[in-house]
Formats: C-alpha cells, sequence, structure tokens
C-alpha cells in the first residue's frame, strides 16, 4: 500500500514536470474547449538538487487540456489567468518534488516529503515574429512550497525569473514546437534548509553539520519538444542544473554541482468537446 501511495505522488510529479515544460503552438486557432487522453512516459531526475543518485520511472500520463477563458490547462501546465493583457499576464505556476527515502548520503536523517509549490508568476510579452509562430518572454514566477503529508507545512519560498523562448510549427511542421528557456533560482533560508541543513544530531564523521542560508539556488537551462497529431500527442525535454555558487553547495549533502534530467510522454487522445474555443498560448 505504501509503494502505491509513492508511485501515486510520483506519477503527479512526472504529469506536472512533463507538462509544465512541453510548450504549445503560439498563434490563436480553433481548438476544442477542452480534452482528455491517457498515456505513458518516463522521467529521469536526480532524488534532489545535489544528489549523487538518479532514479528513472515508467509512468502513466494523465492529459488534459482546457482551453478555458480564466482558468487554462495545456502542456504549458495549469495558468489560471488573473490578468491577462497582450504582453503582460499573470498565471498560476505549479511544480513539484519528489520523495527522496533511502538516499545514503542522507542515511539516519529524516526523508524527505514530497513537495508541491504553488504562486503567481508574471509573464512579459518581449518579442513576437511577425507571425506570431516565434515568442520571447520574461517569466517571474514566485512559489510557496508545502509538503505532500496528512498534516503538510510550509517549507519556504521558491523564485525562478527566466527567459522562455517558443517556436511553434518548427520546420514548417504543423504542431511542432520547440521550447527553450534558461535562468537562475533563488530560494529563502527554510527551503534550503529542509533540504540541505544537517542538524547536530544527524552530524557524523563524513557529513559535518550544517547551516544552510537563503539566496542563489544555482541556474536552469531547459529543452522541450512536441507534436500534436490528431489522435495523440508527444513530448519530451531535458534539462541541466548547474548549483555552482549556490548559497547551499559547501553543504555535505550536495555531491554534485551540476546534472542532467529528462521525461518523454506519449498520450493518446480519448474524448474531446464538440465546442471550439480560441485557443492561444
Amino acid at each position: 500500500m505504501q509503494q502505491l501511495k509513492i508511485t501515486r505522488r510520483i506519477a503527479v510529479i512526472a504529469a506536472i514536470a512533463l507538462g509544465a515544460t512541453v510548450p504549445w503552438p503560439a498563434c490563436a486557432e480553433q481548438k476544442p474547449l477542452w480534452e482528455f487522453g491517457l498515456g505513458v512516459g518516463a522521467l529521469m531526475f536526480m532524488d534532489y538538487r545535489g544528489a549523487d543518485t538518479a532514479h528513472a520511472y515508467p509512468l502513466p500520463v494523465p492529459y488534459f487540456v482546457y482551453h478555458g477563458r480564466f482558468l487554462r490547462a495545456d502542456q504549458n501546465g495549469l495558468k489560471g489567468r488573473l490578468f491577462d493583457h497582450d504582453r503582460v499576464k499573470l498565471n498560476i505556476s505549479l511544480f513539484a518534488t519528489a520523495p527522496v527515502r533511502g538516499n545514503a548520503t542522507r542515511s539516519g536523517m529524516p526523508d524527505l516529503k514530497p513537495t508541491i509549490e504553488i504562486g503567481p508568476s508574471l509573464d512579459l510579452g518581449v518579442w513576437r515574429s511577425t507571425d506570431e509562430r516565434v515568442k520571447l518572454d520574461v517569466r517571474l514566477p514566485v512559489r510557496t512550497a508545502l509538503t505532500l503529508e496528512s498534516s503538510p507545512r510550509m517549507i519556504g519560498w521558491f523564485f525562478a525569473p527566466h527567459v522562455n523562448i517558443d517556436f511553434a510549427n518548427v520546420m514548417g511542421q504543423p504542431d511542432l514546437s520547440l521550447g527553450l528557456l534558461a535562468g537562475p533560482l533563488f530560494a529563502d533560508n527554510r527551503y534550503h534548509d529542509y533540504f540541505y541543513t544537517v542538524a547536530p544530531q544527524y552530524s557524523t564523521a563524513d557529513r559535518p553539520a550544517y547551516q544552510a542560508r537563503g539566496g542563489y539556488s544555482g541556474t536552469q537551462v531547459l529543452a522541450s519538444l512536441s507534436k500534436r497529431y490528431p489522435a495523440y500527442w508527444v513530448g519530451a525535454y531535458v534539462r541541466y542544473d548547474t548549483l555552482s555558487g549556490a548559497t547551499f553547495a559547501a553543504s555535505p549533502l550536495v555531491k554534485r554541482d551540476s546534472y542532467w534530467s529528462a521525461g518523454v510522454a506519449v498520450a493518446w487522445i480519448v474524448r474531446q468537446s464538440s465546442r471550439l474555443v480560441d485557443a492561444e498560448d
């Protein structure tokens, strides 16, 4: 039963990770109000940023698209349009981390609970091509992080400003989309404390006590590719993280200062709305 709970949590995390990184065509066009599908995917990532162990998971991937007026859900993730202007949008940003159990570096320390991060994102449209097939944005998401357990607790704030560029109909292929993003990461002392502090009672000869502080968390670079076919959708992403210069880089729990993660998924469209609406990123 415990393993089933863990699998479900990881499946949710996979859906968020894959969904939040795959771009959607940039120009407005008529699309179904909603679409629902199911698929499979694989996700490879480190136990936590800075860990030296990684896991690969074959996972079920739910596919859901909703083109509502104020709430939208698509391959870019969940978006609640709190404010919408031609070049300024206020959306909802969502992310998650996986549970960490049995990690050798953290032996004897409490397990890390899975977390969910949610908060507003101010998205600024910097440049658009004439046909709006290329879009350059600056996105400023600020999220609060909560543990996913019977009694959730807040573990701090996370700020991930980045430059994002989306290409629609790549190489003239309809619904083939490429997304690129890069930017620094920042978090407060509570967030870093959760992942990188070693309390005195958990210190060992190879793992001295350490108190993490807030500030710079490293930099991420990500590329994603997706293709929408009439009956199914495929997507993949690869992400590079560097922790060089991070305020917690000296933590004994940090074993690597850079790493790669990746994911791939395919989903078949099961049902879709007969009602068509204008769909725009």
